[in-house]
């Protein structure tokens, strides 16, 4: 059983109690998409998804159920067309945490339920401000920090997707020239999932003092999961996976990043420790971390990048 506590807000999983609750539910994908779906430096393995994301699509499985049961009762009570309303996930969590690894399975196995649904994934980051626009506010340097993005677009999308609207486009951002690309879009259209990725999903923002309602890209998620570890461990994967670039995507001749890959190993690792240390760690603490208890599943990492522990929020 997991372990409880009348003031804690969550109740909490061991792997084995978790991986328990898969009831039986049978593993639709194998080792080489585990392979294919997972980033870089996640060591993520088809152990680990069967244990800790597959009793997960279960448990989404149910809350998608449930949400469009009561879509359906207040369609009736309005009298309004019943067509089905949009499940929104959100994956949170700091960056080199495997957000994207997350996303990218949940969305493989979502997309196998018996029922097929259509399930699309889209990142913030085509929703942060052109390099120009930040150059020009002065906020090169804290690229992923909440005023970084523009929120308003990114809400006013999250409100597309959820009123049905068809044909809803998303800007591109390409991390090999670090900016997002003019003229280039995603469209997406009337998913019955869409997993949404990103540092800061689940900020709640600043309260208008007048009262009026205000919306937030967290007030259109159904269900958030915040990928959690040890700033000590999320500061060495991210170490690790800048030294991977470096030897690999970096070389290209068109990365923004290419002066790095001709740097030295030692000049190097003191640039990748300062990003770390004036950008990534101040919004982690000061962003990030800060909503981890506003998720409704916690998924906690070990050192060796494995999930060791799950929190699921009582309802």
């Amino acid at each position: 059983m997991a372990k409880r506590s009348t003031r804690d807000p969550y109740q909490t999983f061991t792997k084995q109690q978790w991986s328990d609750l898969r009831n039986g539910q049978p593993m639709t994908l194998n080792a080489e998409d585990i392979d294919r779906l997972r980033a870089l430096t996640d060591p993520i393995s088809l152990a680990e998804a069967e244990e800790v994301y597959l009793p997960l699509s279960r448990l989404l499985s149910y809350y998608v159920e449930a949400i469009q049961e009561l879509h359906h009762v207040s369609s009736r009570f309005l009298n309004t067309p019943g067509d089905k309303m949009p499940f929104i996930i959100g994956v949170a969590g700091s960056v080199a945490v495997g957000k994207s690894t997350t996303s990218r399975i949940l969305r493989a196995l979502l997309s196998r339920w018996p029922s097929s649904p259509k399930v699309d994934l889209v990142t913030t980051d085509g929703f942060l401000y052109p390099n120009k626009v930040l150059e020009a506010r002065g906020l090169m340097q804290r690229k992923g920090f909440p005023e970084s993005y523009d929120r308003t677009r990114f809400v006013n999308f999250l409100g597309d997707i959820k009123s049905g609207k068809a044909k809803v486009a998303v800007p591109v951002y390409s991390h090999l020239v670090y900016d997002v690309v003019a003229g280039e879009e995603v469209i997406i259209d009337r998913p019955d999932i869409l997993i949404v990725e990103g540092l800061n999903i689940l900020q709640p923002g600043e309260l208008p003092r007048d009262g009026k309602p205000i919306l937030f890209a967290s007030d259109f998620i159904d269900f958030s999961i915040y990928i959690d570890a040890d700033v000590e461990d999320l500061r060495d994967w991210y170490l690790t996976r800048f030294f991977r670039l470096r030897d690999t995507a970096f070389r290209d001749p068109t990365s923004f990043f290419r002066k790095f890959s001709e740097m030295s190993e030692e000049e190097a690792g003191v640039f990748g420790r300062n990003v770390w240390e004036t950008i990534n760690l101040p919004n982690l603490v000061d962003n990030v971390l800060p909503t981890r208890g506003r998720a409704d599943l916690i998924l906690k990492k070990g050192k060796d990048h494995r999930v060791e522990e799950v929190k699921l929020k009582r309802l």
